[in-house]
């Protein structure tokens, strides 16, 4: 099961209590106190792993403790420290404070630790107190409390392209064609319930993660469909790739613009991403219609199209591509990047699909 977000109670142990002991030996008139201190209780910590995708283990532990410190002995032996809780999470969770919301770690690196709470100290034992007034102090310290905080964990997943797109337009088919995700695929809308990632391999050293999130539909950023619940899974992406089915009972116009508006009423960061356009299922269509259909969306948008392009079954098409007409001024953000009519299951411009995401994913990673 794919969980992305639970609440938990974390409590760091208790300090142990001080011991109170007096040295008794043979031949030893003056012996003293000698009781130990009690031991540290154990610390909070979280640690990233890529080995976990999902907080699922979390869901039947309402509350984690880490151990409490041992009492202190007798002949001044220090009580054993409580073990830290090492709390393993996925990269892309967030710690955050369940009374004020505050995010107080954010997990993105593997190997990542961040020490959370802080252990109880051990109480002082009575050997501590011995003065020249009370050569004989029968009193030692009671080991510190642990802390314990509310918080929530939240998952968010890190890819550097999102899928993003109505229901049944194809992202399943896309992401299981150029990647290693295996995600469930059939003819019903919303066949994905949950965010899938796929590594999509670039040559032989080179690739990006892309992200495919169940379907969008209108007034998803109020609660509508699976949309709220999963837009968050590509706040994090850079680069988005809108996809519209050209197949579809859905207007084109009408798609991108939904789209559109939903990511950005979602969040507005995420509303000023770079992205792209896949034109999808171009194998349901008429091979005399795509040319009209596809230069008509992109008469619609704005994006000037390469005049020489003729789409053929048999050889790949050309991209549409965005042109800067100034370097220095760089691309319209307002505009895709690259628009390129695709047929994940005919694989027609999956090539040029990938190295054109490729780029436009490279050109983010050289962004600071």
């Amino acid at each position: 099961m794919f969980t992305d977000s639970v609440e938990l109670t974390v409590s760091s142990g208790k300090g142990g209590q001080g011991c109170v002991a007096f040295r008794r030996e043979k031949f030893v008139v003056n012996g003293g106190p000698n009781g130990g201190d009690g031991g540290k209780g154990g610390d909070i910590w979280f640690k990233c792993d890529n080995n976990t995708h999902t907080l699922s283990h979390f869901q039947r532990k309402m509350h984690i403790k880490a151990d409490n410190g041992v009492q202190g002995e007798g002949s001044n032996m220090t009580g054993k420290s409580g073990a830290k809780k090492v709390i393993i999470v996925p990269p892309g969770t967030q710690i955050i404070d369940a009374q004020t919301g505050e995010v107080l770690f954010d997990m993105l690196k593997d190997g990542q630790e961040e020490k959370f709470l802080e252990g109880g100290k051990g109480g002082l034992g009575n050997t501590h107190f011995k003065s020249s007034t009370n050569q004989r102090p029968t009193y030692a310290q009671p080991g510190e409390k642990g802390q314990t905080r509310e918080i929530k964990l939240d998952l968010k997943l890190i890819a550097d392209v999102g899928l993003v797109g109505f229901p049944n337009v194809g992202k399943s088919t896309l992401i299981s064609t150029v990647s290693n995700a295996r995600p469930e695929i059939a003819n019903y809308e919303f066949t994905t319930l949950t965010p899938k990632l796929g590594q999509v391999n670039i040559g032989d050293f080179e690739s990006f993660v892309m992200a495919d999130i169940p379907g969008i539909i209108g007034g998803a950023h109020e609660g509508k469909g699976l949309g709220i619940q999963f837009l968050r899974h590509i706040e994090r992406t850079k680069t988005l790739l809108f996809m519209i089915d050209l197949g579809s009972y859905r207007d084109l116009k009408e798609q991108y613009e939904t789209l559109k508006n939903e990511v950005a009423s979602f969040s507005e960061k995420l509303g000023e991403s770079k992205f792209a356009i896949a034109l999808t299922r171009v194998d349901v269509i008429a091979p005399d219609d795509i040319n009209e259909l596809v230069n008509g969306f992109l008469e619609l948008i704005g994006v000037q199209a390469n005049k020489s392009s003729e789409f053929d079954f048999d050889t790949s098409m050309p991209y549409f591509i965005q042109e800067s007409a100034d370097e220095t001024l760089g691309f319209d953000k307002n505009l895709p990047y690259f628009v390129v009519p695709i047929s994940s299951a005919a694989y027609k411009n999956i090539e040029p699909l990938k190295y054109s995401l490729f780029d436009l994913v490279q050109s983010q990673r050289t962004t600071k």
